[in-house]
């Protein structure tokens, strides 16, 4: 059973109300930065899927170090948490923008069904990180054989 957020509840209405007016050809004049604290909670983004045995995220990590991230398992719950650097401007050198966003973020994801927590691997590559969860043994779905009756 889902709990309810209000927070989530609140990016959700804003997330309605950007496509609105972004439908109606008007853009926000201040998008937020990447991490903003309205935005962090989303970051990062992830592709989220699962099979038979398996579930996996795959995380959209540029610019991270892997080293930085913080992966955890808390039962049906997985937290990826970490920090962006921010841009370092060298002496010399003029910043016409500074789109890429840095601080802090922190993600936790509803897993669709109990995982076993001594087998989880991860990887980074290329900026993603995939998380690869095996199902606990009680939530593979089982083939029951049917005897004629």
């Amino acid at each position: 059973m889902a709990s309810w957020d209000v927070f989530r509840e609140l990016d959700n209405l804003r997330r309605e109300i950007d496509e609105a007016f972004r439908g109606a050809g008007l853009n926000r004049p201040f998008g937020t930065a990447v991490l903003s604290p309205a935005t962090a909670r989303r970051f990062p983004l992830v592709n989220f899927s699962e099979d038979e045995g398996h579930i996996y995220v795959e995380a959209l990590v540029p610019g991270v170090d892997p080293k930085e991230i913080d992966l955890s398992v808390l039962r049906n719950t997985v937290t990826i948490s970490g920090e962006r650097k921010p841009f370092v401007e060298q002496q010399g050198q003029i910043v016409h923008r500074s789109e890429l966003g840095s601080g802090k973020f922190s993600r936790t994801l509803e897993l669709p069904a109990d995982i076993d927590p001594n087998n989880i691997s991860a990887e980074c590559r290329d900026g993603i990180m995939t998380v690869t969860m095996a199902k606990a043994e009680h939530a593979k779905p089982k083939k029951i054989d049917i005897r004629p009756a």
